[in-house]
């Protein structure tokens, strides 16, 4: 699996997406800009030592990260107001899972572009106006997992 942070903000939250990654051996991409150094100590320390266990990759925006997608490439990208529920989705070992800024979430235009795969996790407060990204990464990427029958699992 691939996990896609698009301009991620907060270093603890893009630190502990690392670790999950690292731990389910599956991609991270960051693309740029983001709203800290990579030196971050907040970052290295939600990572811990995960860093070095982790394939990662950096880019300096979507065009350059789009551009080096394999043909076959699926992406699915998570977003609130999305028309389906992540649940309701069928994932695949190479899937691409797009989450936002932690502020802003994804660009209007990135989602329109593919509603088809535009999906949500369901919140049940109307009041509360979003779920930390790292949680999110973490639901949705363990259920692209459960759906392939855990294959990374030691």
């Amino acid at each position: 699996m691939h996990v896609v942070l698009v301009e991620p903000e907060i270093p603890p939250n893009t630190g502990n997406v690392a670790r999950l990654c690292a731990a389910t051996r599956s991609t991270l991409h960051l693309i740029e800009p983001f709203g800290f150094k990579l030196d971050d100590a907040q970052l290295k320390r939600a990572g811990m030592d995960y860093w070095r266990q982790l394939t990662w990759r950096r880019w300096p925006g979507w065009t350059a990260f789009q551009q080096h997608l394999p043909p076959t490439a699926r992406l699915w990208f998570i977003e609130s107001r999305g028309p389906r529920r992540y649940t309701d989705a069928q994932f695949a070992p190479d899937d691409y899972l797009v989450f936002g800024r932690e502020t802003a979430g994804l660009p209007p235009p990135l989602l329109t572009a593919h509603s088809g795969h535009w999906l949500r996790i369901p919140m049940f407060n109307p009041q509360a106006r979003s779920l930390n990204l790292a949680n999110c990464v973490a639901l949705v990427l363990f259920e692209a997992l459960r759906q392939q029958g855990f294959p990374n699992e030691t």
